[in-house]
């Protein structure tokens, strides 16, 4: 009987290892989307719009608290002063407090899309008009330089001459070819486009109503999910899991939440001083620098540059004011504004910061750029805790600094002497 059980398990460890082996076949190795990958995009264009709602809920369930407690404040002065109270229905100041909330959320996006919308598109018109004396003045000054600069011409001449053939041929045989299938491929991407926006616009809005659902019950989902939790792991698991998810949800809302905040009041005061300074294509730079911004580290970066070079075709001495205010705006930021808003939400030194972003950018684009720190900072908790609670069981320091040099204090640490000498 032992060696009949035996066998079952050797079986179906075989099984499982074969099944897990085809998976990561599938998901990595097939030309195309594998099964696996195929499987999962269909449920996510499946679950879009309660992926959307989970991710509105989150970011609106402090400004629904916060107006509950305000009207709760209100309506308590309004009962001291009158002399009389009344009993507090829960159902109605949650739906008030959901309806004030997107009630706000939809005013601020309408002042901010009907101010910001016909400047953008008249800055992207000016642009598009721009473009042909654009080109001239790179060409005069590409032409002045090359003049003033004999060697760098006879450099650049010398390297067109090398490489001309492999320039015409890649022209004929790989850039013309895939300029007529764009070209024959435009009006179904246009067709595919139009429809991927109508589809994000159906999407969204399923998205509000399920938010509304989860912001109205999210006490009862948060007693459920316990309740799974402890059914399902033993006690001393559970209550480590939520103190797990406690935590996740304290780096998360720290960071994305105040991110996403911080990036609206940059984008804000960017508009104000190009304004002021009278910048070209202000509003074009203003959202470039606010949505770039919940980039961290590189994000002023990446929104300044483009910016800056922008603002240098028109012209070089605004450049160098829009780059003197960006510094000013990003020391305002770095120092003031950011911390006031995320704090240490993430606890993580500037050199994890900067390889969560490399690593979240190059597996997850801007997106992964934007969630690779707090997901470090998740993952640095959990380590620190494994580490810790090692190290507890040893009976051994948590400091850092105590390990540095351990080794030579071992090395020096006489031996005990026998039983016998020490009576």
């Amino acid at each position: 009987m032992k060696d009949k059980a035996k066998y079952v398990r050797w079986g179906l460890t075989a099984f499982l290892v074969g099944c897990a082996l085809l998976i990561f076949y599938d998901v990595f190795y097939r030309d195309n989307a594998g099964t696996v990958q195929a499987f999962f995009g269909k449920l996510w264009s499946i679950l879009a719009p309660v992926l959307y709602g989970l991710a509105m809920a989150y970011l609106l369930a402090p400004l629904v608290n916060h107006l509950e407690r305000w009207i709760l404040r209100a309506k308590d002065a309004l009962e001291k002063k009158r002399g009389r109270s009344a009993p507090v229905r829960r159902g109605l100041l949650r739906a008030v407090s959901i309806l004030l909330t997107w009630a706000v959320v939809l005013v601020v996006l309408y002042l901010l899309f009907a101010m910001l919308i016909p400047q953008l598109v008249d800055s992207v018109t000016t642009l598009i008009s721009n473009l042909e004396t654009y080109y001239n003045q790179i060409y005069a000054w590409v032409t002045n330089l090359l003049e003033k600069n004999p060697i760098v011409s006879t450099w650049l001449s010398d390297l067109v001459n090398r490489y001309y053939s492999e320039a015409t041929n890649w022209l004929t045989t790989e850039l013309l070819p895939g300029l007529q299938a764009t070209l024959t491929s435009f009006t179904g991407s246009l067709v595919t486009g139009v429809w991927s926006v109508i589809t994000f616009a159906k999407n969204f809005i399923i998205g509000i109503i399920i938010s509304v659902y989860l912001l109205a019950a999210k006490e009862k989902s948060l007693a459920r999910c316990c309740k799974l939790l402890y059914g399902v792991l033993p006690e001393d698991r559970a209550m480590f899991a939520v103190r797990g998810f406690r935590r996740v949800d304290y780096i998360f809302s720290g960071f994305v939440r105040g991110k996403l905040l911080d990036s609206l009041i940059i984008g804000i005061l960017c508009f104000i001083g190009c304004s002021i300074l009278n910048m070209p294509y202000t509003p074009l730079i203003s959202v470039v620098v606010g949505v770039t911004n919940v980039i961290p580290f590189f994000g002023p970066f990446l929104g300044a540059i483009p910016s800056a070079l922008l603002i240098l075709l028109v012209s070089p001495l605004q450049c160098l004011y829009f780059v003197l205010f960006i510094l000013l705006l990003q020391q305002l930021d770095g120092n003031v504004i950011g911390p006031k808003i995320l704090g240490d939400s993430t606890g993580i030194s500037s050199l994890w910061v900067i390889i969560a972003i490399l690593v979240g950018g190059g597996f997850g684009g801007v997106l992964g750029m934007f969630l690779g720190v707090p997901i470090f900072a998740c993952l640095q908790v959990l380590v620190r805790w494994l580490v810790n609670t090692r190290l507890q069981k040893k009976h051994m320091p948590l400091e850092a600094s105590a390990y540095v040099n351990r080794d030579h204090q071992a090395s020096e640490t006489p031996p005990d002497p026998p039983e016998g000498e020490n009576k």
